[in-house]
């Protein structure tokens, strides 16, 4: 996984806005949210406020803003306290919102939800992107820069903003190249010539770079570090733009254009170095032929690389080893062979290329042009479309700070019925002349077939940064499990209320369980209820059907959760009239989820959907809706956690009004009453269990890595627990995990010693006594098990660990199992990755001593990396005898890994690895070999 970033802009004309205008639009937004209070219009300032800020982050987006924020010290000091008043005033209404939004229809709460986002987007869209980009434009450029300077390092800014959002694909090195037309410098000049000679003769193209082609010159910046944080990289090129001075002198002339292209890589083909980051150029070795200079960036693997560089006859240097590098060459070679048209040299370059690919490239013969390619399902592109600006990512949140609409690229359509082979993938060009809109942008298929872009091929952008920003976390996985109280609560506002008789009832209106569904299911014409979705949000589901069962337990009323493939492939009847689907769905653009509701709604189905996102397709297919949280709650995580809480809460909610409409009794009443209560009470006891993180992680770090087989179990509504741990562990971890009922467990697979989490939060009585006995059993057929059990409980001495949760309604305690889970597959892959890190060490000490400098001599460069790696190979020895990799390396790879370490940090003679493996050349073999078994090992 890795990510492309591009930029390409024109010189803006628009002016840059007034302070007085944008002050006036900002200030006093904090007082119309003050005055949203009980028995007052809301959403009528909500609605002021957000269109206020809309409008005056418009006018500071893209250059022209910049230069106003830049121009204006008071602008920015005027911004930054109306926003402060803002953000204060916001968090007031929240504070109070259940008490306003208390008598209001529901259908005026959803319309005051969805206001508040506004508010909050337009409040960060101003606070986090313009005035942050400000900020950092002036750290790149410096005090005083130039028109031109703006405008070539907001394009800077963008890139390196956008690589830092990008990283969660893969962090191991990054690269930004910066192809400077119009500079006006005198290059013979003896200070620039020599400066120029200096920086243009590393043949790797390594981070500082400079090369001149065609009057124009080519900046790159690279950072390879396997190990760090996510943003390391990144800081690391914003240092080095900022301290360029060449660089600065470049872009400061009137007539100075900046094209940018940036990536950030996770090595598939060749070693972490920087001759291997991206972008690389066409630079070839010897006494090749000049060719046009060109830089390029992929995502995704050039299967027939090797063939082509042996084909082509490709000069490259020996340090560079990823399969990047035929694409400038090659594209450098067809445009020498055929010059004038830099996009058919592309094109034809890139249908040579087998596998799944996205390319980025700039020519320097056209400095104004931004080729992008595109082939396979394996990778995307997205070009974003702003005033005076292209912002190109490898995901839509790669160019949302700047851009509301973007382009998708398809690099798996056959767009030529003539050739449909030859014409899958699209090759699209960009034009900086007319940057930002659809004119200056060309469409091809592989085959050479125009397809022109129109306004309707525009996707809009439905998140913004504020989804997408990790903040102080270092994984966005921990950032959303920390967020789930909140989404939680988000989704329960102003939904449970007081009745008259003091019971609490779950108010839910016609937009959510139609009115025609009421009455079905009070007299008996609607009989069914399917609770259906996929993974995750089937889990969410069942929760649902769990809960609707007890509460109409003795109704004829017939409930069951389905997966949705389960649904449509088998239990679909002629006649669906008398059922009521509820489709649980987190985007809701889930395809099975979706395809389930349309063949059930068309035998007759209702239809009432769960899901987070206003407008998805699944809403759309329904006849009312529920959202969770506040309807765009974005999770990064490819591990759903927040929204499945909030699917938990949203479900249990419609379970208490279905039941109502069944039964009317005053025992139903009470029953559903003492749930809500519970329910509204959970996201202060999920905040309790949060807290308790370091005991779950000690446990994590004990026994996750040391185990290699692993179960997951529990009995009642802690099954639910354990089907939703199942899938995040899994995810997690790379592991496969079974899930059983915590009876059935014994009679299994107790054979193979597994790490067992036993989910037994809420039990109580025989049930209580029953589990424990089970965990017993386990412990003394040698397995590991962790129990999450309430507080208090004190019959699970034999488990190895106890974690426990506040002791809550029985029927709930399975949510706050779930928080247990999720944080313990957090901490339990932390651990695993750590132990992992004495390896990554290693074999960055080896990538760092073969591409630095050095004389060819093998048994040097063997000297040179025990001395960098000795004291990691005793470590990954002390945590190999302990048991840390137990669960983790297999057998074959750590005897190959622990024979190769032994002969490199000479505890082995060298001699011996010659006898051993029949090689010469011993030391390069060596070190080729370990740098082989710890890849196999990391991996």
């Amino acid at each position: 996984m890795c990510g492309i970033i591009a930029v390409a802009r024109r010189t803006s004309e628009r002016t840059p806005p007034e302070a007085g205008v944008v002050l006036g639009l900002v200030q006093g937004t904090a007082d119309l949210v003050t005055a949203c209070k009980v028995g007052r219009d809301v959403r009528g300032p909500l609605d002021e406020v957000a269109a206020r800020l809309t409008e005056a982050d418009a006018l500071l987006r893209g250059t022209p803003g910049v230069r106003a924020l830049l121009g204006d010290t008071a602008l920015v000091a005027g911004l930054e306290t109306a926003l402060s008043d803002l953000a204060g005033a916001i968090a007031a209404l929240d504070g109070r919102l259940d008490e306003v939004l208390a008598d209001r229809p529901t259908a005026e709460q959803e319309e005051i939800a969805s206001s508040l986002v506004a508010v909050r987007d337009g409040a960060w869209a101003i606070g986090r992107d313009r005035l942050r980009t400000a900020r950092a434009v002036a750290g790149l450029a410096g005090l005083g820069a130039s028109r031109a300077a703006i405008e070539a390092m907001t394009s800077v800014q963008l890139a390196l903003s956008a690589l830092d959002r990008l990283e969660v694909r893969g962090r191991d090195s990054a690269g930004i190249s910066i192809l400077v037309s119009g500079h006006g410098l005198d290059l013979d000049a003896p200070d620039l010539d020599a400066t120029l000679a200096a920086r243009g003769d590393d043949p790797t193209y390594g981070s500082g770079s400079v090369r001149v082609a065609n009057d124009c010159l080519s900046f790159v910046y690279k950072a390879a570090a396997e190990i760090g944080e996510l943003g390391d990289n990144s800081a690391g090129l914003r240092s080095a733009i900022a301290g360029d001075g060449l660089l600065a002198r470049a872009i400061a002339a009137d007539g100075a254009e900046a094209l940018v292209v940036g990536h950030t890589r996770w090595a598939s083909v060749g070693i972490i170095s920087q001759a291997n980051a991206h972008p690389v150029n066409s630079d070839e070795e010897g006494d090749a032929p000049a060719t046009p200079f060109v830089n390029a960036a992929l995502n995704g693997d050039i299967d027939n690389f090797a063939d082509l560089k042996a084909e082509a006859g490709l000069r490259i240097a020996a340090e560079i080893t990823t399969d990047a590098k035929v694409i400038p060459t090659l594209v450098s070679r067809a445009l020498a062979a055929d010059p004038g048209d830099p996009t058919e040299a592309f094109r034809r370059t890139v249908t040579r290329f087998d596998g799944s690919v996205a390319i980025a490239a700039s020519v320097a013969d056209d400095p104004q042009t931004l080729l992008l390619a595109l082939r396979g399902s394996g990778q995307a592109l997205y070009v974003g479309l702003a005033d005076d600006l292209y912002l190109v990512a490898s995901e839509p949140y790669g160019v949302v700070e700047e851009c509301t609409t973007y382009l998708r690229m398809d690099g798996e359509t056959a767009a030529d019925p003539a050739d449909p082979a030859g014409s899958r993938g699209q090759v699209v060009v960009l034009d900086a002349r007319r940057a930002g809109t659809v004119e200056g942008m060309r469409r091809l298929s592989y085959a050479g077939a125009d397809l022109p872009v129109t306004l309707d091929d525009l996707a809009r952008a439905e998140v913004t940064t504020r989804d997408i920003d990790r903040g102080d976390n270092p994984h966005f996985l921990l950032k959303e499990i920390s967020e789930s109280p909140w989404s939680f609560r988000k989704t329960l506002r102003g939904k449970i209320i007081t009745a008259a008789d003091g019971t609490l009832e779950a108010r839910l209106g016609p937009e959510t369980l139609p009115d025609a569904t009421r009455k079905g299911l009070g007299v008996g014409t609607v009989t069914r209820v399917i609770a259906t979705g996929q993974g995750t949000a089937a889990v969410a589901g069942q929760a649902l059907a769990a809960t609707l069962a007890r509460l109409t337990a003795g109704s004829d009323l017939r409930v069951e959760a389905r997966l949705a493939t389960e649904l449509s492939g088998f239990a679909l009847l002629p006649d669906m009239s008398d059922t009521l689907v509820v489709a649980v769905s987190q985007s809701g653009t889930t395809t099975d989820t979706n395809r389930t509701v349309d063949l059930a709604r068309s035998r007759g189905a209702t239809v009432v959907s769960i899901v987070n996102r206003r407008g998805s397709d699944l809403t759309d297919r329904s006849d009312g809706v529920l959202y969770t949280s506040d309807g765009r709650d974005v999770e990064m995580s490819v591990a759903s956690t927040k929204a499945f809480y909030a699917q938990v809460a949203a479900g249990i909610l419609l379970a208490s009004a279905i039941a109502a409409e069944v039964d009317d009794s005053a025992t139903g009443r009470a029953d559903r009453s003492r749930l809500l209560a519970g329910l509204r009470a959970l996201p202060e006891a999920m905040e309790e269990v949060l807290a308790t993180r370091p005991a779950i992680a000690q446990a994590a770090q004990e026994l996750a890595p040391r185990k290699r087989y692993w179960a997951i179990v529990g009995s009642g509504a802690d099954r639910i627990a354990a089907e939703e741990l199942r899938i995040k562990l899994s995810e997690l971890c790379y592991k496969a995990i079974a899930c059983d009922a915590t009876e059935d467990k014994k009679h299994i697979d107790l054979s193979s010693e597994p790490l067992i989490v036993v989910c037994a939060a809420g039990l109580q009585g025989s049930n209580a006594d029953d589990v424990a006995k089970e965990v017993a059993i386990y412990r003394a057929h040698k397995a590991s098990p962790i129990v999450i059990a309430s507080e208090g409980d004190e019959r699970f001495s034999a488990a190895l660990k106890v974690l426990t949760v506040p002791a809550v309604d029985p029927a709930l305690s399975f949510v706050l199992a779930t928080v247990v889970g999720h944080l313990f597959g957090y901490e339990a892959a932390l651990a695993i990755d750590a132990s992992a890190l004495p390896l990554r060490q290693a074999r960055a000490a080896i990538e760092a001593r073969i591409t630095g400098p050095g004389d060819g001599d093998g048994e040097r460069l063997l000297a040179d990396i025990r001395s960098d790696f000795t004291p990691l190979a005793a470590r990954f020895f002390e945590l190999l005898r302990g048991g840390g990799y137990d669960g983790t390396l297999e057998a074959a790879t750590a005897v190959r890994l622990a024979s190769l370490l032994r002969d490199a940090t000479g505890l082995v003679p060298l001699e011996s690895f010659d006898v051993e493996l029949g090689r010469a050349g011993s030391a390069v073999a060596l070190v080729e070999d370990l740098t082989s078994a710890l890849t196999d090992a990391i991996e």
